[in-house]
């Protein structure tokens, strides 16, 4: 193996951790409710909280990459996320596992802004960073497949009482033998020493405006929107306005920051946020009202309609393993086919699924949706950091991060709310296929902002291979 290449593979372990885990407690849930004794709110808890903590500390984690270096923060990311996983791992009461959970999400926020930097470092030339932008796609795929499929597996097996906890434990060899490796064949980098000051009161604003605004509609997601969802929600806007404005000041005043804002004067940096941003709209609640429509619209049993879903899984591994040369090949046309074939996807599943639709062409219209999946999301990164200035590589990755953890929530929000305003309040089967209809439309209006956005993206960011 390319020596290179073996420096990407464990630095895509983190990513794939990190993606795993948003996945493999939701399978699980009825086990830990059960041996728990948890409720209903706390086992919402216990699932977002992972993704608050999360996505309230990806800038912070792509700020100390920068200046205090980029393996040094994605080991200790590794450190903490395999001690929080013991913690998960043999929490005994629910309020414990959901403190364990929020710990375990900063931590995968302190490895994944360093997964996309160090790429950019480790692969400075297109067409090599091309290439291992492929393989972070297909550990995206590989990481949402395994953790549906480990977090089925282990609450299943009966080697043990409790054996859900396994879905938590099986985080410390992996760990255990990445911060190997990361010790041993991984380079330091980071930016100048110049300035290598870290600005903690940023910190505090930035994690307390992120953390209300991903608390609020996470929490609209499981409760409805309700007073307390909205003055949460309020908060976190006047506290991230404040943030802009003192941060602003700050690199105005050559004082420490925590997010240089000059990164929003790259136009290909611009479009690859807004692409990212409505993909992942579209694709989070399409997974979200996906999954309702198969269970109780088409009445297919969770193990069948988990199975289906595993075949889009597949496409997107598929995809994500031939894009790099498709992508080198033919640039941005290779994008816009990917985008024209989840939109005709979309458009088939409209009018053939329904209660008469064969279990072949449920399976055989998501393979094809993860084929166009697969081919747009590891170019989605490229787009935003090519370019770029090494010095706002960990900076730029927090930001993108941040943006799609953000997004897919206010996708599951938004398209969610709408699916259940067409579904009504006593539906039938006809009622669910109009309001997935109906969502449906609103996940094409999306790919075709994203369209948008890549038509827009200069030559130079996405050129053919000559």
């Amino acid at each position: 193996m390319n020596y290179k290449y073996l420096k990407l593979m464990v630095i895509l372990s983190g990513q794939l951790l990190t993606i795993m885990d948003i996945f493999i407690i939701n399978v699980s849930i009825p086990s830990i409710q059960q041996d728990l004794q948890a409720s209903n709110g706390e086992m919402q808890l216990m699932i977002a909280s992972y993704l608050i903590g999360f996505a309230s500390f990806l800038i912070t984690g792509g700020r100390l990459g920068d200046l205090y270096g980029r393996k040094k923060i994605f080991m200790l990311g590794l450190l903490f996320f395999m001690l929080s996983s013991v913690a998960c791992g043999i929490s005994s009461g629910a309020v414990l596992l959901v403190i364990s959970r929020f710990i375990q999400g900063i931590s995968a926020a302190l490895m994944s802004p360093q997964v996309l930097s160090m790429i950019q470092v480790l692969f400075p030339g297109h067409e090599e960073r091309t290439k291992a932008m492929g393989w972070y796609g297909i550990t995206i795929g590989a990481g949402t497949v395994l953790g549906q499929f480990l977090g089925g597996y282990f609450s299943s097996i009966t080697v043990m009482q409790e054996s859900w906890r396994l879905i938590f434990l099986i985080n410390i060899p992996v760990c255990m033998i990445a911060l190997f490796f990361s010790h041993k064949i991984l380079n330091e980098s980071k930016i100048s020493a110049e300035k290598n000051t870290f600005d903690f009161f940023g910190v505090m604003i930035l994690a307390a405006g992120l953390f209300c605004f991903t608390y609020s509609l996470t929490m609209s997601e499981h409760q409805g929107i309700q007073v307390k969802s909205l003055i949460i929600g309020i908060v976190s806007i006047l506290l991230l306005i404040y943030f802009i404005k003192n941060q602003k000041m700050r690199v105005k005043q050559e004082k420490s920051y925590l997010m240089d804002f000059s990164l929003f004067s790259y136009k290909s940096f611009n479009l690859g946020i807004l692409a990212v941003s409505f993909f992942f709209i579209m694709l989070d609640s399409y997974f979200y009202i996906l999954s309702l429509f198969f269970q109780d619209g088409l009445q297919i049993g969770s193990m069948a309609a988990g199975e289906i879903i595993v075949f889009q899984g597949l496409g997107f591994i598929l995809a994500s393993l031939f894009s790099a040369k498709l992508i080198l090949r033919y640039g941005k046309t290779f994008l816009v086919a990917g985008l024209g074939l989840i939109i005709a996807v979309l458009l088939l599943q409209i009018f053939l699924f329904d209660t008469e639709t064969s279990f072949f062409m449920l399976c055989l219209l998501l393979f094809f949706h993860g084929l166009g999946v697969g081919s747009i999301i590891p170019s989605l990164a490229n787009i935003a950091l090519s370019g770029l200035p090494q010095t706002l590589a960990g900076n730029a990755s927090g930001v993108y991060n941040t943006f799609q953890q953000a997004a897919a929530i206010v996708g599951i929000i938004i398209v969610g709310s709408i699916f259940y305003y067409f579904l009504g309040a006593k539906p039938s089967s006809q009622h669910y296929s109009h309001a997935f209809s109906i969502a449906l439309i609103i996940n094409i209006i999306c790919l075709f902002i994203v369209l948008f956005s890549i038509v827009k993206v200069p030559d130079y960011v996405l050129p053919k291979r000559r």
